[in-house]
């Protein structure tokens, strides 16, 4: 009876360890992914603004000086 209770003992220390490992894991995974995300976000509106200043109207810029 206390073999079994000592195998159970050390499984759960076992598990506990790798729960705590994956978590840790999964933490910085989550971290990875917030810091992606903002870089994403960033990157979305550099491309707005991008797409917003090459469709301008032709009209704001002088003509080339060859006209």
């Amino acid at each position: 009876m206390n073999e079994r209770i000592d195998e159970l003992e050390t499984q759960l220390a076992f598990q506990d360890s790798t729960i705590a490992s994956l978590n840790e894991v999964v933490t910085d995974q989550q971290n990875q992914i917030d810091i992606l995300r903002q870089q994403l976000e960033e990157v979305k509106l550099q491309m707005q603004s991008l797409a917003e200043t090459i469709n301008s109207p032709d009209g704001d810029e002088p003509p080339p000086p060859h006209y």
